[in-house]
C-alpha cells in the first residue's frame, strides 16, 4: 500500500482547520504569512508594492487574494490567476435561533446553498463561525470579531423512526426544510435543572438581555470566545460535522471529508502559489503577477461585497497596476488582455451506481487528473484557446487531464468562471478535480487527484508566461 503523499496529508490538515469560510481564510492567512507574504489593507494605499515581493489581503475575512509580483514586472503586464471559493453548502443559524417545543431546546437554522440536506440527519454536529464582541479598553469600548469553534458535538438532527413513517421505503425521504431541519440542543428539563444547581449556569442578566438565542448556546459560544455571554453583540455561525477529514478506503486512495467542494481547489491553488514563489530566485524571470483569489458566496451566486460578482478582482488588478504606473489609465485594459484565469471548482466524477447521468464520451474518473469543463451555452467559460493552454501544461509534465460536458437533457451548473470572464474580460478556463457526493455533508475524492491538481497548478504559475508568448490569436 503506497504511502500518503505529503501534499495529501497537508490537505487533510487544511480541511480539519477550516470548518467555515472564515476559518479557511484564517488558515490561508497563517500559511501565507509563514511563507513571507505581507498583508495589505484595502483601506490603505498600496504605493509601496515592489517587484519580487509577495502580498495578500482579505475582504470580510471570508475572501482572500494573494499575489506574487515578478521581478521583471512592469505596469501593463498580465496576471496569472487561479480562482476558487471558500464557502460550501451548510446550515446557518437564524438571527433569532431560539426554538422551544415538545420539551426540547432547538436551534433555528436556514439553508445556505444547494446542499443534500438529508445527509445532515443523524450526524454529530457542532457550531463554528465568527462572533462580534464588545471589549472595554483604556476606558472606552471597541468591537472585534473572533473566530469560534465548539469542538464537541452539541447538536443533532434526528430522523423519524421508520415505525412512524411506513411509506419512507416506497416513497423516499421527504424533507421539509423549515420543519425537519431543526437541530436539538438539549431537553428543557435538563436545562432548567442545570440553571438551578449549576455553579456556571447562564446568568439571569444575560438571559434577559438576549432573548433571540438560548442562553445555553450563548454560554457555549462565549466560552470559546473567552468572553461573557452579554459581551456578544452578534454572530455568523453555522452547523459543522465533528467527524474529522481522513485518508480512507481499503487502499487508502480516497479522502473522506466535508467541504471538498471547494476547499480542495482552494488548498491546491494556495499551496501551488506558495511553493512556486518560495525559492530565492523563483520570481527572477517572472514578468507577470501570480495570483490566487479565493471568494466567498459562490454557492449562492457570488452576488455580495466579497463574492466573485463584486469588484474585488478588478479592484486588485487595478490597484496593483496603478501602484507601478498611475499616470496611464489604459495600462489596466492592456494587462487584462494579457491575463489568464483558471476557474478551479470541483467536478462530477462518474458514479458507478448512476452511470446514465454522464454523457458517454465525457465520464471523468477518480485518479484521472483535473477535468476541463465545457459548455456551449457559457455556463463554463472554457474555449478552445484556454483549454489548449491548460492542457498543454499537463502534457509537458505528463499529467493526466480529462474533459466534461453535461448531457443535453440535463441542466448544467456554473462557477465563478463566467462571472469573472464577463465582468473583468479575462481569458478563462473552467476546471476541477473529480469527486463524488458533491454537496453532501461528507464528500469524497481521490488522493492522486490532489497531487495532480497541485502539480498542475504549480506548473501553470511557473510556465504560463513563456507558454502564452507563443499563443497567437488576436493578431
Amino acid at each position: 500500500m503506497a504511502a500518503v503523499a505529503p501534499v495529501v496529508s497537508d490537505l487533510v490538515d487544511f480541511l480539519n482547520a477550516s470548518p467555515t469560510a472564515f476559518h479557511a481564510v484564517d488558515e490561508a492567512k497563517r500559511r501565507l504569512k509563514a511563507a513571507g507574504f505581507a498583508q495589505l489593507s484595502e483601506r490603505e494605499e498600496w504605493a509601496g508594492l515592489e517587484p519580487g515581493r509577495k502580498y495578500f489581503f482579505t475582504r470580510n475575512h471570508s475572501t482572500i487574494v494573494a499575489f506574487a509580483i515578478g521581478a521583471k514586472y512592469v505596469a501593463g503586464n498580465g496576471f496569472h490567476i487561479i480562482g476558487a471559493h471558500t464557502d460550501s453548502p451548510c446550515l446557518k443559524l437564524k438571527p433569532v435561533s431560539k426554538v422551544t417545543k415538545g420539551g426540547y431546546l432547538e436551534v433555528g437554522v436556514q439553508t445556505y446553498g444547494g446542499g443534500l440536506w438529508y445527509t445532515w440527519f443523524d450526524r454529530d454536529l457542532t457550531v463554528a463561525g465568527r462572533v462580534i464582541i464588545r471589549e472595554k479598553r483604556d476606558g472606552g469600548v471597541s468591537y472585534t470579531h473572533k473566530l469560534v469553534r465548539v469542538q464537541e458535538p452539541i447538536l443533532r438532527i434526528p430522523t423519524l423512526a421508520i415505525h412512524l413513517d411506513r411509506t419512507i421505503s416506497s416513497e423516499g425521504l421527504k424533507v421539509n426544510n423549515q420543519n425537519h431541519l431543526v437541530p436539538v440542543l438539549a431537553t428543557s428539563i435538563k436545562n432548567e435543572m442545570q440553571k438551578i444547581v449549576g455553579e456556571n449556569g447562564p446568568k439571569e442578566s444575560s438571559e434577559n438581555k438576549n432573548m433571540k438565542h438560548h442562553p445555553l448556546l450563548l454560554q457555549l459560544i462565549a466560552k470559546e470566545a473567552n468572553c461573557e455571554p452579554d459581551e456578544i453583540c452578534d454572530f455568523e455561525l453555522q452547523l459543522c460535522d465533528t467527524q474529522p477529514s481522513a485518508v480512507a478506503g481499503a487502499m487508502k486512495e480516497f479522502i473522506f471529508s466535508g467541504r471538498l467542494d471547494n476547499l480542495c481547489m482552494s488548498f491546491s491553488s494556495l499551496k501551488a502559489l506558495i511553493d512556486s514563489t518560495s525559492a530565492e530566485h523563483s520570481l527572477d524571470n517572472e514578468s507577470g503577477v501570480r495570483m490566487v483569489a479565493l471568494f466567498d458566496h459562490e454557492e449562492v451566486g457570488s452576488d455580495s461585497a466579497q463574492g466573485a460578482g463584486s469588484p474585488a478582482m478588478l479592484d486588485a488588478l487595478s490597484r496593483i497596476t496603478g501602484s507601478f504606473n498611475s499616470s496611464n489609465s489604459k495600462l489596466l485594459e492592456k494587462a487584462i488582455q494579457r491575463s489568464f484565469l483558471v476557474s478551479a471548482d470541483m467536478a462530477h466524477a462518474l458514479h458507478p451506481n448512476y452511470m446514465d447521468k454522464h454523457e458517454e464520451n465525457h465520464q471523468p474518473k477518480l485518479h484521472g487528473g483535473l477535468v476541463i469543463k465545457h459548455n456551449a451555452n457559457q455556463r463554463y467559460a472554457t474555449n478552445a484557446v484556454t483549454a489548449f493552454i491548460f492542457r498543454e501544461i499537463a502534457e509537458r509534465h505528463q499529467l493526466p487531464i480529462q474533459d466534461f460536458v453535461v448531457r443535453n437533457d440535463m441542466a448544467c451548473g456554473s462557477t465563478i468562471g463566467p462571472i469573472l470572464a464577463s465582468g473583468v474580460g479575462i481569458r478563462t478556463v473552467d476546471i476541477g478535480a473529480p469527486q463524488l457526493s458533491m454537496h453532501s455533508i461528507r464528500e469524497m475524492c481521490a488522493v492522486d487527484d490532489i497531487s495532480h491538481s497541485y502539480e498542475h497548478f504549480k506548473a501553470y504559475f511557473e510556465e504560463f508566461t513563456e507558454l502564452d508568448s507563443k499563443v497567437k490569436v488576436d493578431y
